[in-house]
């Protein structure tokens, strides 16, 4: 039988904004940001996020790391509970879209020494013109060192760019022609030098470039085959507004919801279950690799706290008794594409974490789907705690979709549904959030921890 209507009962979901909710928290939102947009600013690369988490982690107790080959980490927090029974997991990922370098990327035209790139993640290749950039990254030399790279952050250091066609020429190159035939992937090409070197024969601009690289770094040619040098938008993340509401910057996407996982266990205290921030890579391209999703390990860090805590475990049992939250951005609705959204179901920024119980495109493919059970015991936990949240969809039905790291590890039974703060300009060189999704997202990571 339904319950009797009583003038206390709300019937209707009348959805507040984060400000309201959290009003009078100004500080701890405004603290909370400030270390979130150091991180953002200091961390372009998911070796460089592993390195600042690891960073930050010395001196916590109670913290155990698992390190996957400098690009992926796990940071885990010993619970009440057995191993047996299960543990509670925050997976987010720490790559973003960007540029990477070709195997052979340096080469001379028309005076011009030039770098050959291969965009890597879903990006509007015009967006990443006529703007400054940066290197970041690592080079192996033969002898198995490694050489650690980044030019154009500091204000001392070069930039680099793409050089963009002139509009008076423009007509026939990229006017007339579709969005996506107008800027081709073959012409994000770098311009990294122009001084010629008269000493020398031929290749003057290309062969200078590479003695400087010599004479600063140690490296030749030869290097780059064996690197991972990403190209990256230079500076800093900034607050954006008169009134300082937002954060914006380069990969949000999702070192959003990275930065608050590490900090949701980090500060996390008697949690119930042993709790985990896995932060891995490759999810931009498909969680492909063995430090994505979709490597084994996951299974690795069990078996590692398992040897910690000495506890004999099977770590498939453990997952399939596990829960989980895919730590992951949602697109927040766009003033001006709001004809891509389907209002009452699209996320907003300012109105807390985002809740997505389903991803996927074209009828839900490619989508885990968190069952009710576990929506109902999300959103109980959420609103006990007074946590600004909402629930939203990428996109209208057929306008497009996406996917998250979700299903691999629904894979292994576990319960787990996505949630993040909502984005504007999301994949983009400079992503937009609110202050207060960033803090609800941090907010909710850590009470799942501590509860669930």
């Amino acid at each position: 039988m339904p319950r009797k209507r009583t003038d206390k009962m709300v019937l209707t979901n009348k959805v507040k904004s984060g400000w309201e909710i959290l009003e009078g928290k100004n500080g701890e939102i405004e603290s909370y940001n400030r270390d979130y947009i150091r991180f953002l600013s200091k961390v372009k690369t998911e070796r460089e996020a592993v390195a600042y988490f690891r960073d930050q982690a010395k001196g916590v107790k109670g913290l155990h790391l698992i390190e996957n080959r400098g690009k992926a980490i796990a940071v885990c927090r010993k619970g009440k509970a057995p191993l047996c029974e299960g543990v509670s997991i925050v997976i987010a990922h720490i790559d973003c879209p960007r540029l990477d370098l070709k195997a052979n990327p340096l080469y001379e035209d028309t005076d011009f020494a030039m770098l050959k790139t291969h965009y890597y993640g879903g990006i509007k290749k015009y967006q990443w013109l006529a703007r400054p950039l940066a290197i970041h990254g690592v080079v192996g030399k033969e002898d198995g060192s490694l050489v650690n790279i980044t030019i154009g952050e500091d204000e001392n250091d070069p930039c680099f760019t793409i050089e963009d066609l002139l509009p008076h020429l423009a007509a026939n190159a990229q006017y007339s022609k579709k969005l996506s035939e107008a800027f081709q992937a073959e012409k994000l090409n770098i311009i990294i030098g122009s001084r010629p070197d008269f000493k020398i024969k031929d290749n003057k601009v290309k062969e200078h470039i590479l003695a400087l690289l010599h004479e600063r770094y140690g490296i030749v040619e030869q290097d780059f085959v064996s690197a991972d040098l990403e190209i990256v938008p230079s500076g800093p993340a900034r607050e954006v507004g008169i009134d300082r509401s937002m954060v914006g910057g380069y990969g949000q996407d999702d070192r959003a919801c990275s930065w608050a996982a590490f900090a949701a266990v980090r500060d996390a205290k008697s949690v119930s279950h042993t709790s985990i921030a896995m932060l891995v890579d490759k999810e931009e391209i498909g969680s492909e690799g063995n430090t994505g999703a979709k490597s084994n390990f996951i299974e690795e860090v069990l078996w590692e706290i398992g040897e910690r805590f000495k506890e004999t475990i099977v770590p498939s049992r453990v997952l399939f008794r596990s829960k989980a939250i895919s730590g992951d951005a949602n697109g927040g609705l766009d003033p001006d594409y709001p004809e891509v959204h389907e209002k009452t179901n699209a996320a907003r920024m300012g109105y807390g974490v985002c809740v997505t119980k389903f991803t996927g495109s074209r009828g839900k493919v490619g989508s885990n789907e968190a069952h009710a059970e576990y929506m109902a015991q999300l959103r109980s936990y959420l609103n006990r705690n007074g946590i600004p949240w909402q629930t939203g969809e990428l996109g209208k039905v057929d306008e497009g979709g996406g996917g998250t790291v979700a299903k691999y590890l629904a894979e292994y039974g576990m319960d787990i549904v996505d949630m993040g703060p909502p984005l504007l300009s999301m994949h983009s060189p400079f992503e937009l959030s609110s202050k207060v999704d960033t803090y609800s997202t941090y907010l909710a990571y850590r009470a799942f921890m501590e509860e669930v």
